[in-house]
């Protein structure tokens, strides 16, 4: 079995399709952003706020995560965030990312969206400019505040004609079902938009089961605890639904205890559609390629099932045939490349 070594896993082509961009904030940035806006930090250094970046639940690095994005405040900052990440993605070989942004994080202490969108969007243009890295932006709802709050922003942002490609729920999930956001992902899919959802992570089977049922999600961010369900196994196999797992994030937040502990292998092993992605990774310890690294490292994964996971974002995009394939065409030469080397 080739060892993490043997794979030229810096050359393989990658989608990402479960990112927030706030959760790519390094530290430094941090510092640099609240000394641009004049705001004073309650850490004293980097090396004090890294410290906290250790957590006992998903509420634990929430807590921190809000605190740390309020250096966001004007357009330049939301294009800096983008922009960095983007340079980080293409050093990992990024050929296509979807993105998540939580604007009720922002317009909730008085950012104007206006900021939040002109910064976000401009960047990422840059970046298919820059970095040849393709991408789709997806308003992404915190599932603890009200389901009103998010339908009277999605019209905002429909309204003003952002070039957003679908919306998500995220946040807090346990206590806040799916289901309570079912006008809003009506009135999105309604507009044209697609859905995704992140579901089980916290949150037991039943809640990926409302996703679908009650959302019509294409895709489930997380879904780890699908597993404990048999027959919802089998649906999502039998239908094919993506799953954005994120497998440093887990560990980070206590999802697993462990790296081995993952239900990755296991899901391959079913026929689940699974993807690798980072999640919140200036928070969680690497970005995409780094939980490649360390699954094939942790699971003996060979190439062929690497380029498997690769294959199974392709899929999962939400892209055209024409890019589709393409990006397909890609992975398959660095498979091919690998197995002659």
């Amino acid at each position: 079995m080739p060892s993490v070594q043997d794979i030229d896993l810096a050359g393989l082509p990658k989608v990402e399709l479960h990112l927030h961009i706030e959760g790519t904030l390094e530290p430094e940035l941090i510092f640099e952003l609240a000394e641009r806006n004049k705001m004073r930090l309650r850490w004293a250094n980097v090396g004090e706020l890294v410290s906290r970046y250790r957590f006992g639940s998903l509420q634990d690095f929430l807590d921190l995560y809000y605190d740390n994005i309020c250096v966001l405040r004007e357009e330049a900052d939301f294009y800096d965030l983008t922009k960095a990440y983007l340079a980080r993605a293409a050093a990992d070989h990024v050929r296509h990312t979807e993105i998540f942004f939580d604007l009720q994080a922002h317009t909730s202490r008085g950012v104007a969206l206006e900021a939040v969108l002109g910064g976000v969007t401009s960047a990422l243009e840059a970046g298919a400019r820059e970095h040849g890295v393709t991408s789709g932006l997806i308003l992404s709802f915190l599932r603890d505040r009200p389901a009103e709050e998010a339908m009277e922003l999605l019209t905002r942002v429909l309204h003003l004609g952002a070039p957003i490609i679908g919306i998500g729920l995220d946040s807090s999930e346990l206590g806040n079902p799916p289901s309570k956001f079912r006008s809003v992902f009506e009135y999105a899919r309604a507009s044209g938009l697609r859905c995704v959802a992140h579901a089980g992570e916290e949150g037991p089977p039943e809640y990926v089961q409302e996703a679908l049922d009650v959302l019509g999600v294409a895709r489930i961010d997380h879904g780890n605890r699908s597993i404990e369900d048999e027959v919802l196994v089998e649906r999502l196999v039998a239908d094919e639904v993506p799953l954005t797992l994120c497998p440093l994030s887990n560990v980070m937040l206590g999802v697993v205890r462990r790296l081995a502990d993952h239900p990755v292998a296991n899901m391959l092993e079913r026929g689940l559609l699974v993807t690798i992605n980072s999640d919140d990774p200036a928070y969680f310890g690497g970005y995409i390629g780094e939980n490649y690294r360390q699954l094939i490292g942790t699971f003996d994964l060979d190439r062929t099932t690497v380029a498997r996971l690769a294959k199974n974002a392709v899929s999962a995009a939400f892209i055209d045939g024409t890019r589709r394939s393409g990006l397909l065409e890609e992975v398959g030469c660095w498979e091919a490349g690998e197995r002659e080397s």
